[in-house]
């Protein structure tokens, strides 16, 4: 895929982007290249990652994931046939964190070199910064941009009106924009995007890359109680769905699977797949049953029938 314009029908060929927070942290090294080898074999060639992933793991830093890629790249030599997304902005272990010039400017030199690059595709800002002008942030990644190390720029956990003012500084000042947005959007979790956000992207014509697209695994089924998730690696990001709401969504999700012959993730995955506002969710997997479901969504077409019983339990 070239990555000539970001818009909504630009930002990638396959409808499935893989979030690389598991690399180095749910999955091994040998396991991650084993994935990744397998996401290109199917077709598919966009891998989301960032500088702080996966620092949330106890005994990590932050740069685990990009370190893995880093090596993979090295051992396949085939990162000209990845489309690669990288952020900055949170914390990395007290060096430093926010969208400032200098630490912009140092934090990409930390990125490349983890991921033995020379240049991403995408770099997101990961969250707003309030305390820098968004003016220093678009002229660092202009530098940036100009210097080859970054193709095109993209944001995250914005809000919209942080979102708007960016894009309106960015015009005026005759700087680079930001080409996407990586927001918090699933099918349970769709207030803040679809009334803040949805109506400003298509605006712009911004990409939209969905991240938690499956709510830490929830969606997917496998957690129906708390004990469920008790111990699990992502309990922490699912505690927050065992309510009558939550309970609604599954059951409805277990509806619409069997009558179309799919799983609860690929049913998931697949409205994410049909939302205008939507070019590509970001979902991972640690198994070949969970790649599977990756790839069975992208064939899977919901009908209005399945939409709308989607969408009246998850409202």
């Amino acid at each position: 895929m070239e990555m000539r314009q970001l818009g909504r029908s630009d930002l990638t060929t396959a409808p499935i982007i893989f979030g690389g927070n598991v690399f180095g942290w749910t999955l091994d090294e040998k396991q991650s290249f084993e994935i990744l080898d397998a996401w290109l074999d199917a077709g598919f060639n966009t891998i989301d990652t960032a500088d702080v992933y996966s620092r949330w793991a106890e005994g990590h830093q932050g740069g685990e994931s990009e370190s893995v890629l880093g090596r993979y790249f090295k051992a396949r030599g085939n990162r000209d046939r990845l489309t690669l997304a990288s952020k900055v902005g949170m914390e990395m272990s007290g060096s430093g964190k926010g969208l400032s010039r200098d630490w912009i400017m140092q934090a990409i030199e930390g990125s490349l070199k983890r991921l033995q690059t020379d240049y991403l595709d995408l770099y997101f800002s990961h969250r707003d910064d309030a305390e820098t002008p968004l003016e220093e942030t678009l002229e660092a990644y202009q530098r940036l941009i100009e210097q080859g190390k970054v193709r095109h720029i993209a944001a995250s956990n914005y809000s919209g009106a942080r979102l708007n003012e960016a894009m309106q500084v960015a015009g005026d000042n005759g700087l680079p924009r930001y080409e996407a947005l990586q927001p918090f959007y699933n099918l349970y979790d769709r207030h803040d995007f679809e009334n803040d956000l949805a109506d400003i992207c298509q605006k712009h014509d911004l990409g939209v890359t969905p991240y938690f697209s499956l709510a830490s695994g929830f969606l997917t089924g496998k957690y129906r109680t708390r004990e469920d998730a008790s111990g699990k690696a992502r309990e922490q990001f699912v505690e927050q769905y065992f309510n009558e709401r939550g309970m609604r969504v599954l059951e409805a999700l277990d509806q619409v699977a069997e009558r179309l012959e799919a799983t609860p993730a690929a049913v998931s995955l697949a409205w994410l797949i049909a939302q205008p506002a939507v070019t590509a969710p970001i979902a991972s997997a640690t198994s070949q049953r969970q790649f599977d479901q990756l790839v069975q969504a992208t064939r899977l077409k919901l009908d209005d029938e399945a939409l709308r019983t989607l969408d009246e339990a998850s409202r």
